[in-house]
């Protein structure tokens, strides 16, 4: 249970510093017709992935414990471990980040 309060602390974590991202005014725009989207964009998009990639299992996870046919235990318990290891992925992402941000806030000026 301990883990599970963990779990949606780091999420809600994560999706504050997504809106705070996304709540950033852009200081540098893309040049036009180039196609390119800012890091936060897509830091954005890898949040909201992984987000989509959570409630998927949740949902096949609570259709087979409903019973609905057609729901295999193997598919609930891959599609519970790929949700584990994209939240996995992305926290070891946010780690890198917040560690490079302070490296280079400890650079001298």
């Amino acid at each position: 249970m301990s883990q599970g309060i963990e779990f949606n602390r780091l999420m809600l974590d994560m999706r504050s510093m997504q809106m705070d991202a996304m709540a950033q005014p852009k200081s540098v725009a893309p040049a036009p017709g180039l196609g390119q989207s800012s890091f936060a964009d897509m830091l954005g998009q890898a949040i909201n992935k992984v987000s989509d990639t959570q409630q998927a299992s949740n949902q096949l996870a609570t259709a087979f414990e409903i019973g609905k046919s057609g729901v295999d235990l193997t598919d609930v318990m891959i599609a519970s471990q790929k949700a584990s290891v994209s939240f996995q992925a992305l926290t070891q992402v946010r780690n890198k980040l917040v560690q490079a941000y302070q490296d280079i806030m400890q650079m001298p000026v």
